[in-house]
C-alpha cells in the first residue's frame, strides 16, 4: 500500500513522512535492506503502547465515573491486546503496509502476523504523536479504538479464562498458562490442583474434578482477588 492510501484510510497526513515509514518499518526488513535509511519501529511502539495507554485510561475515567479500578482495569485490556490491535490493522489495510524480510512475509499468518500487526499500529501512535502531538494521537485512539468500547462491554459474558487473557496481553503482554500442580484422590474421583502463572509468576491456584474445572476455578479466582466478579 502506498503511504497516501495508508493516510487516506486513517485521514491524516503526516508532517515528516520518514516517521510512518519507520513505524511500518519491521527489524527483519533491515537484516535483507542495510542501506534502508530508517530504523526499525520498535522504538516507536514503546511510545505508542504508552501513549494508547494513558489514552484509553483517560477516556475510561471520565466516560464511566462510578465503575471501580478493577473493571476500568478490564475494559482497557480488552482495548489495547494484541487481537483488538490486529484486527484494527487488517481494518485500515495497515498489515499490507508493513516492510518485511522474505522469510518473515512469506510467513506472515496466524500469531506471529498478529503480533507484528499490532506491533505496528502501536508505532503508528508513536509516529502520530511525535509527528502532531498527543491531542491528534488521541483523536486516532479514541476514532479507531476506544469506539470499540461498547462492543467490549455487550462481550462481558465472557468465560474467565477468556478475560484473564485480554487482562494478562493487554496489561502484562504475557499469554498466561495453566499447569497442574497436583492430583490427588482415588482414579474414579480425582481431584486437580492447577496453577495459573504470568510468565513464571505464579498468580492464583484452583481445584476441580477436571483439568479444565481447575482451570476455570483457577481464572475465578484471580478474578475475585481482583473484585471483578
Amino acid at each position: 500500500m502506498e503511504l497516501e492510501a495508508l493516510q487516506r484510510k486513517i485521514s491524516l497526513n503526516f508532517e515528516n513522512l520518514d516517521l510512518l515509514k519507520e513505524a511500518l518499518t519491521h527489524r527483519s526488513y533491515l537484516n535483507e535492506n542495510p542501506k534502508w535509511q530508517y530504523g526499525n519501529n520498535e522504538r516507536l511502539e514503546f511510545l505508542g503502547d504508552a501513549v494508547l495507554e494513558l489514552a484509553i485510561t483517560e477516556e475510561l475515567f471520565s466516560h464511566f465515573p462510578k465503575k471501580e479500578e478493577g473493571e476500568l482495569t478490564l475494559y482497557r485490556a480488552g482495548l489495547v491486546n494484541t487481537r483488538t490491535l490486529a484486527q484494527l490493522a487488517e481494518e485500515i489495510e495497515l498489515d499490507k503496509a508493513i516492510l518485511l524480510s522474505r522469510g518473515e512475509a512469506k510467513n506472515f499468518s496466524g500469531r506471529a502476523k498478529e503480533t507484528i500487526s499490532a506491533d505496528a499500529v502501536e508505532a503508528l501512535i508513536g509516529a502520530i504523536y511525535l509527528d502532531q502531538g498527543y491531542e491528534k494521537a488521541k483523536e486516532f485512539i479514541n476514532r479507531f479504538i476506544f469506539s470499540r468500547v461498547d462492543e467490549l462491554i455487550k462481550e462481558g459474558g465472557k468465560d474467565p479464562k477468556s478475560l484473564i487473557q485480554e487482562m494478562a496481553q493487554g496489561e502484562h503482554k504475557v499469554t498466561p498458562t495453566y499447569r497442574v500442580l497436583s492430583e490427588t484422590g482415588p482414579a474414579h474421583d480425582r481431584i486437580f490442583k492447577v496453577g495459573l502463572y504470568f510468565g513464571e509468576e505464579l498468580k492464583t491456584e484452583g481445584e476441580g474434578k477436571s483439568k479444565q474445572e481447575a482451570e476455570t476455578e483457577a481464572a475465578k479466582n484471580l478474578l475475585r482477588e481482583m473484585r471483578r466478579i
